[in-house]
């Protein structure tokens, strides 16, 4: 078919020109990549224009999403293979508190004087206290043996970086039952049992650099247990 509207050669665009447009467009797209896809989608700021903007949290909270996911999946999978081959239950016998026994000779005529309470008298006894170091990207759990219904307090805290955890259960036929789970530096409150079964903590260390977990419980539970 014949077009009557045919351009001539003078009008079409010279190579030279070609060239310098997709040069332009291909520096466009680097520069949008760096300052903007980079660091929303994976928390990677070179020219620091990402957190400037919000752009690089965004990001880094994309990665930690998809990394809780990853742990969560490990979980399910070493589910009761690794309850069995946990190793003995930590002994309480160092933190339980000594009771202390008075015996009054039949000569004594007055009574002793209670103590006067003291600030460390009055501070929280905890059934167990568990101190532990995670190698950057390390990973450990502790669990407690607990009947549906039962609650244990706990707090735990590092030694100044954040740490990811997970708080959930398991019991045989389901792997993990969740409760909570996030990325802080100390945390205290209550587990309150599902079922019948372990419940307790996950934590992997991401901050790039050793660091040191405390935990402290105390209420109803069996036995506090290793897991991982």
């Amino acid at each position: 078919m014949y077009n009557a509207n045919k351009p001539d050669a003078s009008e079409l665009p010279s190579t030279a020109r070609l060239l310098k447009s997709t040069g332009i467009a291909a520096a466009v797209a680097g520069a949008l990549l760096v300052t903007v896809v980079l660091p929303a989608e994976y928390g990677v700021d070179p020219t620091r224009i990402g957190s400037v903007v919000g752009l690089t949290e965004m990001g880094r909270i994309k990665q930690q999403l998809a990394e809780e996911a990853a742990q969560e999946d490990a979980i399910a999978e070493i589910g009761e293979s690794t309850a069995a081959a946990a190793p003995p239950p930590l002994s309480n016998e160092k933190t339980k508190p000594t009771p202390t026994t008075v015996t009054a000779s039949a000569a004594d005529e007055t009574v002793p004087a209670a103590p006067v309470a003291t600030e460390q008298a009055l501070a929280p006894i905890w059934r167990d206290e568990i101190t532990f170091t995670l190698a950057a990207d390390a990973a450990t759990e502790y669990k407690m043996v607990m009947a549906e219904g039962e609650t244990a307090e706990f707090i735990w805290f590092t030694d100044g970086a954040r740490v990811n955890y997970d708080t959930h259960g398991d019991r045989p036929g389901l792997n993990y039952h969740g409760y909570e789970k996030g990325s802080v530096e100390r945390l205290e409150g209550t587990v309150t049992a599902a079922f019948d079964g372990s419940h307790g903590w996950y934590w992997r260390n991401r901050s790039g650099a050793p660091l040191t977990v405390t935990l402290k419980t105390r209420g109803e539970y069996a036995d506090m247990k290793r897991v991982l």
